[in-house]
């Protein structure tokens, strides 16, 4: 039988490649059986930044990393974001009517006498109805720098609060300036325990970050200020770092550091402890303001932005 012009290229390609191997001082026998053709198939490689498996590996951290970089800052870009207000503190902390129903449910089960809730239960849902009232003011914080914000014709994403985008402080700043009619960022984070982003964040701002240390970045970049609310391992975590980046120079933003809550801060953390031993400088403090009421927030915030709002979009500014 007659063989088509198909069968006999694949035969000459067969005959070259073996030819060739030869020359190299290689055997090869790679020529069908006597009138049988070889069937050519041929695979379509996938794409390497198509490979999922890849992009999870080891090999590939770098371009997670290069990635966590990279896509916030084409969405804050994009989305006209030029500078921001961060918000930290506890994720714990629930909003007043959750902590008094808790309360008020644990209270009316210990009356009826049957499955009393342990001390310990009654003791936490108290705590938690006190502590509550870190959640609504940080919620009226929010609100009344995203009206002045709003109100400063600058456009509507010149200065956004941004919050670490999960449950409790974080919750009620992102719901404080919803509530004013503004947008705001969420900046979440990948963790064993899943943390799901609030309800409140701006949903094209809703970034979800694998690595702390490029969450922090995109913290820092576009700062201007900083307002931590009583927390626990993780603000302090953020808290710290921020105040490093200033003290070292290392962010071109001069972001203020508002701390919430006086009382709270001054019992867990003794600064002057730190500048007796010299360990802290008495200068380097003031990179530090106490506040303990809405008010005295805004009025903070207003006089340090007012004084950097002739500033340049943070966002632009690399870090040294």
């Amino acid at each position: 039988m007659k063989k088509s012009s198909g069968e006999w290229n694949a035969v000459r390609f067969a005959r070259s490649l073996e030819r060739t191997l030869k020359q190299g001082g290689l055997r090869a026998n790679i020529m069908p059986p006597k009138g049988k053709i070889p069937e050519l198939r041929y695979h379509l490689a996938e794409l390497s930044f198509h490979n999922y498996k890849f992009l999870e590996s080891n090999d590939a951290r770098s371009l997670r990393i290069l990635a966590e970089y990279l896509e916030p800052q084409a969405r804050l870009r994009r989305v006209g974001v030029k500078n921001t207000v961060v918000f930290f503190g506890s994720a714990r902390i629930p909003p007043r009517d959750v902590a008094m129903k808790r309360l008020n449910d644990l209270t009316r089960k210990s009356r009826n006498g049957k499955h009393r809730p342990a001390p310990a239960d009654i003791r936490a849902a108290r705590r938690a109805v006190r502590m509550s009232r870190y959640y609504e003011e940080c919620r009226e914080v929010a609100r009344r720098l995203t009206e002045w914000s709003l109100s400063l014709k600058h456009g509507p994403n010149f200065l956004l609060v941004c919050s670490g985008g999960g449950p409790g402080i974080m919750e009620a700043a992102n719901r404080g300036a919803a509530e004013a009619g503004g947008k705001s960022v969420g900046l979440n984070i990948t963790l064993p325990t899943e943390q799901i982003p609030n309800p409140f964040i701006t949903p094209e701002l809703s970034i979800q970050f694998r690595y702390f240390f490029m969450r922090k970045l995109w913290f820092a970049q576009p700062a201007q200020a900083l307002i931590v609310f009583p927390g626990g391992f993780g603000t302090m975590d953020e808290m710290w770092e921020f105040l490093t980046l200033l003290q070292t120079n290392k962010m071109k933003n001069r972001a203020s550091i508002i701390l919430y809550g006086e009382k709270f801060w001054k019992s867990v953390i003794n600064f002057e402890a730190m500048i007796q031993s010299g360990t802290v400088a008495r200068k380097d403090m003031e990179l530090i303001r106490y506040v303990s009421t809405p008010a005295q927030a805004i009025k903070v915030l207003k006089k340090e932005l007012s004084r950097s709002l002739s500033l340049r979009p943070a966002i632009q500014q690399p870090f040294m």
